[in-house]
């Protein structure tokens, strides 16, 4: 027990730069200009897409989830009055074209030097599964619970938390 536990602690301590899938090529990325149903041809295949404002610069500027999809899919029942802005993003009235029209634009990152604890806490309250590593504005990678869990695991089995010179 006392094992176990310094690794946790030691899995609490590292940096997120030592866990973070650094594949930049391999991340779901797309700008906010993109059609819709490029959007949707990427989330056939993967839960999540980091939207940027371009292929150059890489700033973040929002995420869209398989979630987000389900409301542009539902057909929309208007009330006669609603407090604040709706969400008026829609195939059916026509009003999802890009991208920037149904992603979220309010995201939750995480810095390189962040340590685990911090980055797991943001994931728990804010009911998080994925977070973009970012360096200013600009998305360098990205730290899942899924990748989490397998680096955590691997750890119980007796290989390192953290591999020397590894990209990914």
């Amino acid at each position: 027990m006392v094992k176990n536990n310094k690794l946790i602690m030691d899995f609490y301590e590292l940096k997120v730069n030592q866990l973070m899938d650094k594949r930049i090529w391999d991340l779901p990325l797309i700008e906010k200009n993109e059609d819709i149903h490029h959007v949707l041809s990427i989330l056939g295949g993967r839960n999540h897409i980091w939207v940027i404002n371009n292929k150059k610069e890489k700033e973040l500027v929002g995420i869209i989830t398989e979630h987000d999809v389900l409301f542009i899919l539902t057909p929309k029942k208007f009330p006669s009055y609603v407090f604040g802005i709706p969400n008026i993003s829609s195939f059916k009235h026509g009003t999802a074209k890009y991208a920037e029209d149904v992603m979220q634009n309010n995201v939750i990152g995480c810095e390189p030097d962040d340590k685990i604890i911090d980055a797991l806490m943001k994931m728990v309250r804010y009911e998080l599964r994925r977070l973009p590593v970012l360096n200013g504005k600009k998305i360098i990678g990205e730290l899942t619970l899924h990748h989490l869990i397998i680096k955590f695991y691997n750890a119980t089995q007796y290989h390192p938390l953290i591999e020397d010179n590894k990209e990914g």
